[in-house]
């Protein structure tokens, strides 16, 4: 394997130049332009040449020198509606607009792997795809893509998330079930108002909301090897306080793991409601929006990023995670239509990610740069045998 940490060391200043100006100048989903506009000329500076997809995507195609297979690295492009505090010389210029979720690292990282892997394209076997995604953080601009053609002839995908919980030279890896799926939900209960001394009289659909976010918070625990969460972020009933409340209405996401846990949690869910209202003469209405799907990786190829990531870092740097975790990620789309990973690289700060301090370490970028080029020669040099 070619040395790529040497190599990414040596574009480390250019790399974090880089980082540090898609920091200062981010953009939300589906506003990218500017973003856009910077990822084309850097990959068309690498002698890789580019298209659009939708208005602000950008995929790049690297050709090799040598017959193979094709394989796709992506990062996504936008940022967060927060206003940053990190204090760093590079924050934020946009007011209320900042990289949050390490975007910015994404970013020049696969840039990163696109020119070292450039640089060795006379021996390279076969084809690499840059994808560049909006929306991650909104609406997901994942399936968008999708639909647009940018995995046409691809043969596997690949993509990386900094990592809080680990080092800025390690990597974590994760098999199987990695992201929650998402579902988001709106429920409404309709009763009878009454006068609120007379409470037999009506229908209260506050007691009902009451009950019914209750017993909501309870299914996960129903579950105890199987990690899955609801949570009832707003609550609205009732006009008056002497009047028992005719309508109530409540939203919230659920997570859980994997297609099978998705499909049952959504029966549990309406289930519950129908029963709870049953209970209290109150009419249901729940609608339950199906979000991202949550990634589960596959396992020939997680194995492939840790021999990877082994062989280039060293096995004391990469962890085999053994806990997935409840958030979410888009990337699983692309995991739907094409075999491929998703790993973490090391953010080397302590901070939550979406949080208006958080700041990656510029050392993330060179060892995601590394990797992503260690990662997709490894998956073409095999594919080529």
């Amino acid at each position: 394997m070619i040395d790529y940490v040497t190599e990414a060391g040596a574009l480390a200043p250019e790399l974090a130049a880089l980082r540090h100006e898609l920091h200062r100048r981010p953009e939300l989903g589906n506003r990218e332009y500017k973003t856009a506009e910077r990822v084309e000329a850097w990959l068309r500076a690498c002698g890789i040449p580019t298209r659009r997809l939708l208005d602000t995507a950008v995929v790049g195609t690297l050709t090799g020198g040598l017959a193979g297979g094709t394989a796709a690295l992506r990062a996504d492009m936008d940022a967060l509606p927060l206003q940053e505090t990190s204090g760093a010389a590079f924050a934020s210029e946009t007011p209320n607009v900042m990289h949050a979720c390490g975007h910015d690292v994404h970013m020049a990282a696969a840039l990163g792997a696109a020119k070292l892997l450039a640089a060795h394209r006379a021996k390279l076997p076969g084809s690499v795809v840059f994808l560049f995604q909006p929306d991650e953080e909104g609406n997901g601009g994942a399936q968008r893509m999708i639909d647009a053609g940018a995995l046409d002839g691809v043969d596997a995908v690949f993509g990386c998330h900094v990592s809080p919980e680990l080092d800025a030279d390690s990597v974590g890896v994760r098999y199987g079930k990695f992201y929650a799926a998402s579902d988001t939900f709106r429920v409404t209960l309709t009763g009878r108002s009454a006068h609120g001394a007379e409470r037999e009289k009506g229908a209260d659909a506050l007691a009902a909301a009451a009950e019914t976010v209750t017993a909501l918070l309870a299914l996960p625990a129903s579950f105890p090897h199987d990690r899955r969460v609801v949570s009832v972020g707003t609550l609205h009933a009732g006009t008056a306080g002497n009047i028992v409340a005719d309508r109530a209405e409540f939203t919230g996401i659920i997570r859980t793991l994997g297609a099978e846990n998705r499909t049952a949690m959504r029966t549990l869910f309406r289930r519950t409601v129908e029963q709870v209202a049953r209970r209290h003469d109150v009419t249901p209405d729940c609608a339950l929006r199906e979000s991202y799907p949550g990634v589960v990786n596959d396992d020939g190829m997680t194995r492939l990023v840790q021999d990877a990531a082994s062989a280039l870092l060293g096995a004391e740097h990469v962890r085999v995670l053994s806990e997935p975790t409840m958030a979410t990620e888009d990337f699983g789309c692309f995991l739907l239509q094409r075999p491929g990973s998703f790993y973490h690289v090391g953010a080397g700060c302590a901070l939550p990610l979406h949080n208006a301090a958080f700041l990656p370490d510029d050392a993330a970028v060179v060892t995601a740069a590394a990797l992503h080029a260690a990662v997709i020669e490894t998956f073409l040099r095999r594919s080529a045998r």
